[in-house]
């Protein structure tokens, strides 16, 4: 995903479903030629799964203005609420979550409230889903219903799986090619996707350090299977590394970039393979891309016979379903644990309201998130069932 805020940046996403109706609503242009499961062509808005109204109008963040500065680029808008295709589905944004790989990057909780014919064979309003799609930063949205995942029921631990679990999932699985007793590396490995490469990688049977900014971050990644948690707020990375370490790391799952970055490449062993998900140290600069002195690069890579791999998960659609699967399975079972963060240490108090998107944004690039960070887009109605 690229640095640059894009309106419509691929997201993943849960939800639950609102029916559709064949009527006009403000703003939108007539749906006569859309099929939906219920002809509400007599009402003038949607009706979700408890009958209550659903608006015409809706509140999202929009792009307004190129910019590595999300409250300078990304303004509240109030447009019309889209209207589901055939095989679409609307859902209403519950939660969504902040990404640290790109700040418009985010995944969401949603639930289904409204969907077109085709997509009722599979779906039926209020079911819990998860997508990868757009528009996460807004308080509705369609999705494609084949692109949807269901899952047990809409809570936010579930956020983390789509993306930020399914990019640890994957990138050790097809690039790591992870052996037991070997030696992982995990930067920033208290946040959304370091939580669960640690835990893949204690899985294989490996050797897990992780990096993390505090004590409090520290006694977590200890909690769920770390072996040498680095404090590199209080401890030397590289000198850490090099006095404990002094055969070199195996695998390296880096999103850090700059100097963390330099000190993965030289911290490589033998045969070692280092797989880049992201640079968070670079996202709010002018480039995009932090400070790298990569002169020796070759050289050092060719010594060791080491490997530098980019990871990006749209390329690796291929094996998204059977890790959401897989995951959830995990999950299930008491296997996996999805740490969330709803920044009620936060300056302010927990991140609720789609304008809270700036102060999650903030947050999280203080390094100050334990875990996924989520913004509440809509509190839970009074006797919702999910």
């Amino acid at each position: 995903m690229s640095r640059a805020l894009l309106p419509r940046a691929a997201r993943g996403a849960i939800s639950p479903l609102l029916r559709g109706g064949t009527g006009v609503l403000s703003g939108l242009r007539p749906a006569a030629a859309r099929r939906f499961v219920i002809d509400m062509s007599y009402s003038a808005h949607f009706m979700d799964f408890q009958g209550s109204s659903i608006p015409s109008s809706m509140r999202k963040l929009v792009v307004t203005k190129l910019s590595p500065d999300f409250r300078e680029a990304v303004r509240a808008q109030t447009v019309a609420v889209p209207t589901p295709g055939d095989a679409e589905l609307l859902v209403r944004n519950r939660f969504v979550g902040i990404n640290a790989s790109d700040i418009n990057h985010s995944a969401g909780r949603y639930e289904v409230v409204g969907l077109g014919l085709s997509a009722s064979s599979r779906y039926t309003v209020g079911d819990a889903v998860a997508y990868f799609g757009g528009g996460a930063f807004a308080e509705y949205t369609v999705v494609s219903a084949a692109e949807s995942v269901p899952v047990p029921a809409a809570e936010p631990e579930f956020l983390a799986l789509p993306l930020s679990g399914a990019t640890a999932y994957i990138a050790l699985k097809r690039l790591g090619d992870l052996a037991e007793g070997e030696t992982v590396l995990v930067t920033a490995a208290a946040g959304g996707t370091g939580q669960f490469a640690v835990q893949f990688a204690k899985r294989a049977g490996c050797h897990v350090i992780g990096t993390c900014s505090s004590d409090e971050k520290v006694g977590f990644l200890k909690s769920i299977g770390c072996d040498r948690p680095i404090n590199y707020a209080a401890e030397d990375l590289a000198r850490t590394l090099r006095a404990e370490y002094p055969r070199g790391v195996d695998v390296v799952y880096e999103s850090v970039g700059g100097a963390v970055l330099e000190a993965a490449v030289n911290s490589l062993a033998q045969k070692g393979r280092l797989i880049v998900i992201g640079f968070i140290s670079g996202y709010r600069t002018a480039s995009g891309v932090p400070a790298f002195r990569g002169a020796t690069l070759p050289a050092k890579l060719l010594q060791k016979s080491a490997s530098v791999r980019g990871f990006f998960l749209p390329h690796f659609l291929d094996d998204y379903k059977e890790a959401l699967a897989s995951m959830m399975q995990m999950l299930a079972r008491g296997q996996l644990v999805c740490q969330v963060d709803r920044g009620d240490l936060a300056p302010g108090g927990r991140f609720v309201g789609l304008d809270s998107v700036y102060r999650a944004v903030d947050y999280m690039y203080a390094g100050k998130n334990l875990g996924k960070v989520v913004v509440e887009v809509s509190p839970t109605p009074v006797g919702n069932k999910l």
